[in-house]
């Protein structure tokens, strides 16, 4: 792949939480190459997936709510890079 081939993230997707949602909490930065951008969210829903196992197994619930968190936050990050793709 070239880097005229190479897609960027766009910067255009947030990460609500709270009441209200009226700030971001995150925005997905622009520039970043897509598909590390997708490898970063993969491995971040690794670890949603490890954190909610673990949460529900020792009655942790304060990891599942760290898992929801994050992976909302990889959400973003694969809605931003598809955005990218899309350009």
């Amino acid at each position: 792949m070239t880097t005229e081939d190479t897609h960027f993230t766009v910067g255009k997707t947030t990460f609500f939480q709270g009441e209200n949602q009226t700030h971001p909490l995150f925005r997905i930065e622009a520039g970043i190459p897509c598909q590390h951008a997708r490898e970063q969210a993969s491995e971040l829903m690794g670890y949603v997936r490890n954190m909610t196992i673990t949460g529900v197994m020792d009655e942790k619930p304060e990891l599942i709510w760290a898992a929801h968190y994050l992976s909302a936050l990889a959400k973003a990050l694969m809605d931003d890079a598809e955005l990218g793709m899309r350009h």
